[in-house]
């Protein structure tokens, strides 16, 4: 569930079903927030991991270095992962400008397991499946937002080993400080996409703009969802019977909507 989407439920646009429950010998992931100061820890006990038959992922924000943005880019960290782990780990680098079937063979031979370690842009984020991969470290996270951050995380925890996610940041502000805590509160996505929601906004409705709040005459989309989603739900009753309009207990209602509409 992403905010926009949230959002639109309440207009009754779209249903929502939840799954509330994990598959079957599934664990929830446990998710850590660290400073970047603090990696050549994260390192060196992914190395015990890694010692364990595991797979890593390592996630970074840019592909290669730019003067505009001073973030970790997925060809330095594949170097110096490689450099790190030296020859007894395979380090894989993957990103959005390689051609589809190169991709396609980089995703392969991770799965195979002949790379353990596989570095890689948000090209992972969906439909990604390596249930031996447990540990899933984000590089710069507070670049992301929660519901992308809860997309990666869940490229681990599709097998019965214990996952982790890590997140490493150095938030400049109190809204990626509130992204990394969040994450690591819950692997809940309705709460996320609710705190998504309250953070960035859902934008327009009808329009092009991504992040704000929408103005409305009555409500506040993210403190009054509840009561929005009742609304929701005593209209649909209301009109599933096409002739509301002449029911006498919706007579007041019916002139309320003909005085503010344009239309009979």
């Amino acid at each position: 569930p992403i905010p926009r989407t949230l959002a639109i439920t309440a207009f009754g646009e779209m249903d929502v079903s939840i799954i509330d429950q994990m598959p079957a010998g599934r664990k929830p992931i446990i998710t850590r927030w660290v400073k970047h100061e603090q990696l050549d820890t994260v390192l060196a006990w992914i190395k015990g991991e890694l010692e364990k038959d595991a797979q890593v992922y390592f996630i970074s924000p840019l592909i290669e270095e730019s003067e505009a943005l001073d973030l970790k880019n997925a060809v330095a960290l594949h170097q110096e992962l490689t450099d790190f782990f030296g020859d007894s780990v395979t380090v894989a680098l993957m990103h959005g400008r390689m051609k589809n079937d190169e991709k396609d063979q980089i995703m392969q031979d991770f799965k195979e397991r002949k790379s353990q370690i596989l570095v890689s842009t948000t090209v992972i984020e969906v439909g990604v499946n390596v249930p031996n991969a447990t540990v899933m470290v984000i590089m710069d996270a507070d670049r992301f937002g929660l519901s992308q951050l809860h997309q990666l995380r869940g490229r681990v925890g599709r097998g019965d080993k214990q996952s982790y996610c890590v997140l490493v940041a150095n938030p400049k502000n109190d809204t990626g400080k509130k992204r990394m805590q969040a994450m690591c509160e819950t692997t809940d996505g309705f709460v996320l996409a609710e705190e998504d929601l309250k953070m960035r906004g859902s934008g327009e409705i009808f329009g092009t703009r991504q992040s704000g709040i929408p103005e409305f005459q009555v409500a506040d989309i993210v403190e009054d969802y509840n009561i929005l989603e009742e609304a929701r739900r005593v209209a649909s009753q209301i009109v599933s019977d096409s002739n509301w309009r002449e029911d006498p207990d919706w007579q007041v209602l019916e002139a309320h909507l003909r005085s503010r509409s344009e239309f009979d």
